[in-house]
């Protein structure tokens, strides 16, 4: 019996270890196929996680903090659908823009190699 509470103890503790880990979900709802339809709003986010213009919404902030980290990790903290909208966004860079997409990536690369 004793060795019971200790496994579903043992659990718990690592569920909550494991929901600590991701990234906040807050921003789940952004409609990543809206901004990418939309040129004036592609650029804004683009040139805020390269750091080529300020970040003009809550959400894009709070995703230029977590982006170089989720890059680097291959999303390991990304909730189910950030994991989705970073597919849906390198698939439409690579496919209609992929100079941006490589000029983002050697900045990502760059960030990990200093250790950012």
């Amino acid at each position: 019996m004793r060795h019971n509470y200790i496994v579903i103890l043992i659990l718990s503790l690592l569920t909550w270890t494991y929901a600590e880990e991701l990234y906040s979900d807050k921003y789940d709802y952004v409609n990543i196929d809206e901004i990418l339809a939309n040129d004036r709003l592609r650029n804004q986010y683009y040139d805020c996680f390269i750091d080529a213009g300020p970040c003009l919404t809550p959400d894009s902030v709070f995703f230029k903090s977590h982006i170089t980290e989720a890059f680097q990790t291959q999303c390991k903290k990304c909730t189910e659908i950030q994991k989705q909208n970073l597919d849906k966004l390198a698939e439409w860079f690579t496919t209609n823009e992929p100079e941006k997409w490589n000029h983002f990536v050697e900045i990502m690369i760059k960030k990990k190699d200093e250790g950012a």
